[in-house]
């Protein structure tokens, strides 16, 4: 089948408002004097369409983006990349979040969920044209994506998702937690990760379920068994882990449409995620193909020198 895109992202597009705090939890005070808040665009599905991107993947973006001042910079975003950017008019405006962002670079993301409204729906004719050029779909858990997902698979997509911080028990993730071939979730939530990762298994359609855990890396279940991938350090120091988690799966998806082994494909997404650490919440860069696959050749050889 030829196709024109490697991977169709869904959702996930938005802009955040950056406020760089002095410590998290932030104690309760009047005021805080903090550096310059910026906004600027770029949520989930933009940074792993970003990551895609830079990785040499042919991507497309899709989802439903206001009429407003936010909305043209996420277009902006998209096309000053020259990644091609299919919107929807959102009526209810253009996604948003404020994040705090702590000197050791963690974040708290303080999320508008008034955006939506139960009515929106991504066209279906849309998605169907958009699928029928692709050879994957990464879809984000944002409103109104699930919708989508009988419909990637009617076109013989296979599917990936980010579950984010999932507890295992709220049913909105379920759809994406079972319809997806491919599965990435944080721990942050999970009481017990390992029963999670297997009920995704046991449940759904995925032949992959991946459970990042920050600085302790991330655990892999494939074949049946759970392995553990270490993290990679940082190039440079970190300053802000706000879209670690978006570059590991873009990092991932390279090798896993490549058909590398789920070891290497874990190992692209460490590299990647990484990377990510070291770039200021206010920017939106991301690792080229070129330096990911240079470092992996690097950890390879420590790796084979050690062995």
């Amino acid at each position: 089948m030829s196709t024109e895109t490697d991977v169709l992202v869904l959702g996930g597009a938005g802009v955040d408002t950056i406020v760089y705090v002095p410590e998290l939890p932030l104690p309760f005070a009047d005021s805080y004097m903090v550096p310059r808040i910026e906004m600027r665009a770029g949520q989930t599905g933009d940074f792993v369409a970003l990551g895609l991107s830079a990785l040499g993947l042919r991507t497309h973006h899709l989802d439903m983006i206001g009429a407003d001042h936010p909305g043209d910079l996420i277009r902006a975003l998209h096309r000053n990349r020259g990644i091609p950017l299919t919107d929807v008019p959102l009526p209810g405006g253009t996604k948003r979040a404020v994040n705090l962002v702590g000197p050791d670079g963690r974040r708290l993301s303080l999320y508008d969920d008034s955006r939506s409204h139960e009515a929106d729906r991504l066209p279906e004719d849309t998605v169907r044209a958009l699928a029928a050029d692709s050879r994957h779909a990464h879809v984000s858990i944002t409103y109104p994506c699930a919708f989508a997902l009988p419909l990637l698979r009617e076109a013989g997509l296979t599917v990936s998702t980010d579950l984010h911080n999932w507890d295992g028990v709220n049913a909105y993730h379920e759809p994406f937690a079972y319809g997806a071939d491919l599965v990435f979730v944080s721990t942050t939530a999970l009481a017990d990760p390992e029963r999670t990762m297997r009920l995704i298994v046991e449940r759904g359609r995925a032949r992959t379920v991946v459970a990042m855990a920050g600085a302790e890396g991330a655990y892999m279940l494939t074949e049946g068994r759970i392995t553990h991938i270490p993290a990679v350090p940082p190039p440079t120091a970190v300053v802000d882990s706000n879209g670690a988690g978006d570059a590991f799966v873009s990092g991932f998806l390279l090798g896993w449409l490549a058909d590398e082994p789920a070891a290497r494909c874990a190992r692209y997404g460490a590299i990647a995620g990484a990377y990510a650490c070291t770039v200021p919440a206010t920017s939106t860069d991301s690792i080229g193909r070129g330096e990911l696959l240079a470092r992996a050749a690097e950890l390879d050889a420590v790796q084979k020198g050690n062995a």
